[in-house]
């Protein structure tokens, strides 16, 4: 195909550009354009240059986004700018994401906004809410079974008061993040039903197969996602006399991402939640969207070429929108979904750090930092201009990434270790402090994840039950540590939706029979708002825990070192049991962060400051208890943090 196909594209609506953008506007378009296409074209090329005119496929996408941009607001676009003068807006240190389902926190969207006091005292500057587009009734796999992305679920509101939430947040300086469902849609969609009706062209937006051949083959090479309630990937449709492939459910239908009109479909849908004001895209189960005969049918490159074509197309539109991936998979998987690849290539600006997540809760069962040492030390660094999601738990289940080769390097068996942490959170192990319950067990494989809130893994919910407290002081400084550890390492650190309040596990979803067979329910309890009263009550366990991450996220905002774009370093400690994270930006001194995952005191030699640029005499933030310094290092009581900053 031609090299040219960008600039012709851009030519073809250039006449129309300054007529419907206005002067200023129009330049700065047709500027992004300049610099997005080319990106948009290489990926697209190679995805749809065997099924269709590529270059009146792109000629047709920027008239979409052309009329994106036309319908962008003035606030919107006022914002677009600002963000093109600052492109590193989400990884300043004072961004802190909090994640709730909008049900659960304050009944619906007009709610959310009577509550935004709250999370603006917390210090939160982006809010994540959890699926909240039109879903099915009934099970729904928590909202993720779509069935109109341009519609909000009637019980919270409509998209009109999307846009004005959206707003109320702007005006204080918080970015809303909303899902996109890309792998799949309800059964209920009007695609699906035109399918299911006989439309060809509707169909074609689905994989469907006329008989079991195909599907048991791709199933040869594939996992089970939820082999207890969900096995398999494909289903029977009675009205298609054919089998669909249904990776998650028998009601969510995976999309033909080979077809480029389900790509426009799905560019309209982004476009068109961006001119609502959301600003960060969060895009559901990007790594299943390419299949492939003969793979696990994950993390294909085509996965890529998707997000890096969206991603490119849309920011012309609307640079003030970020990408982030749902990309739950290996850590040398995932730096690619930042863009990560032989040559850098703009994909997606966020990412979560599920293997973090997993680390922290590894060494508070191991007391022991070595797996974590090794295996945040060896991990590939992002591109300086993307960043991670730190995060302690999410809506989901914990699954326990460790790799093998990152256990053999300490010592262990892979297969094991990730044993003995289902049986640890799920409460099974003799000694545990967690209350826990396990996931989706998988007999074949052996693999086993787990559900549960923070403060029940972190055992608080044990020490309340028996009355214990000394547990319940070391459960507490187990989830102000974690919390501190997300803060201290780079990228946005996100707090679920009441685990600053230390809620336990809710296990009155068994009594609603649209939920009691999918336990990740009991880590979704509703806001307590009761307990969120007694936040300012030092003497009460809600107030200490909240008052702990309010301060945690005030120091981080002040600290330039803790900036996204900062390269995370683990550091030499001496100690197995405590482990250390420097960080260092062109604009600050270099900054180090402590964590001892010991239940007693533990000690560091000084060499392990000085030789990180800073002193003991600065200190910037620690648990209630300092650090003492005695005999050439460093006393660090039980499970204690400490930051220092030059």
């Amino acid at each position: 195909m031609p090299t040219s196909t960008p600039a012709t594209a851009l030519a073809a609506v250039l006449p129309s550009v300054r007529a419907r953008l206005g002067s200023a506007d129009a330049d700065a378009f047709v500027a992004r354009a300049e610099a997005g296409l080319p990106d948009a074209w290489e990926a697209l090329s190679v995805l749809f240059g065997g099924v269709t005119d590529g270059p009146q496929l792109l000629a047709e996408l920027l008239g979409r986004v052309l009329d994106a941009a036309v319908d962008r607001s003035p606030e919107l676009r006022m914002l677009d700018h600002r963000r093109e003068i600052r492109p590193d807006w989400f990884q300043d240190p004072s961004m802190v994401g909090y994640v709730a389902y909008v049900d659960r926190f304050a009944s619906d969207l007009r709610g959310v906004e009577q509550r935004l006091d709250y999370l603006s005292e917390l210090g939160v500057t982006y809010l994540h809410l959890m699926p909240l587009l039109r879903t099915r009734s009934g099970e729904n796999d928590g909202g993720y079974a779509v069935v109109d992305y341009r519609e909000v679920d009637a019980r919270l509101g409509t998209i009109d008061d999307l846009e004005h939430l959206a707003g109320a947040l702007r005006a204080r300086r918080m970015s809303l993040c909303v899902d996109v469902v890309i792998n799949h849609t309800a059964y209920e969609h009007e695609w699906a039903a035109k399918a299911r009706a006989g439309d060809p062209v509707f169909r074609d937006y689905y994989r469907v197969f006329p008989d079991r051949t195909l599907p048991d083959q791709y199933e040869a090479t594939m996992r089970e996602v939820f082999p207890d309630f969900a096995p398999g990937s494909f289903s029977f449709d009675p009205d298609l006399q054919a089998w669909v492939w249904t990776t998650f459910n028998t009601f969510q239908w995976d999309l033909n991402h080979a077809n480029p009109a389900v790509f426009g479909e799905l560019l309209d849908v982004m476009l068109f939640l961006a001119n609502r004001g959301v600003e960060v895209l969060r895009l559901d189960a990007v790594p299943f969207t390419w299949k492939r005969l003969g793979t696990d049918c994950e993390n294909q490159p085509e996965a890529h070429l998707l997000l890096q074509a969206w991603r490119a197309l849309v920011r012309i539109a609307a640079p003030a929108v970020a990408f982030k991936a749902e990309a739950i998979v290996p850590p040398d998987q995932l730096v690619p979904y930042l863009g990560a690849h032989d040559r850098f290539r703009p994909e997606c600006d966020l990412a979560y750090h599920n293997q973090l997540m997993v680390l922290l809760w590894s060494s508070f069962a191991t007391r022991d930092a070595r797996l974590a040492a090794h295996a945040l030390g060896r991990l590939r660094a992002v591109p300086p201009t993307t960043s991670w999601c730190t995060y302690l738990r999410c809506h989901d289940d914990i699954g326990w990434a460790v790799s093998d080769e990152d256990a053999a390097a300490v010592g262990w068996s892979g297969f094991a270790h990730r044993h003995f942490l289902a049986d640890f959170y799920a409460g099974r192990f003799p000694g545990t402090f967690a209350r826990g319950a396990d996931f989706q067990a998988n007999p074949a494989t052996g693999d086993v994840r787990t559900s549960g809130t923070a403060a029940s893994l972190c055992g608080i919910e044990a020490a309340l039950l028996h009355d214990d407290p000394r547990a319940l002081r070391l459960a507490e400084r187990r989830l102000v540590l974690a919390h501190a550890a997300l803060a201290a390492h780079g990228g946005v650190p996100l707090l679920y939706m009441g685990d600053e309040l230390a809620l336990r596990n809710d296990r009155s979803y068994l009594d609603d029979p649209a939920q009691r067979g999918d336990n990740r329910w009991m880590h979704r309890p509703p806001m307590d708002w009761d307990a969120a009263a007694r936040r300012t009550d030092p003497a009460a366990l809600e107030g200490r825990v909240f008052g702990w991450l309010r301060r945690i996220l005030r120091v981080r905002a002040q600290q330039p070192a803790l900036h996204a774009g900062a390269p995370v370093q683990v550091w030499w400690t001496g100690n197995d049991r405590v482990l250390a994270l420097r960080r260092q930006h062109p604009r600050s001194g270099p900054f180090l962060a402590l964590f001892s995952f010991a239940e007693q005191e533990e000690r560091v030699p000084l060499d392990v400051l000085w030789s990180a640029g800073v002193r003991p005499d600065q200190l910037v933030l620690c648990s209630d208890d300092r650090p003492v310094e005695a005999d050439g290092g460093l006393r660090l009581p039980a499970l204690a943090f400490a930051w220092y900053a030059a």
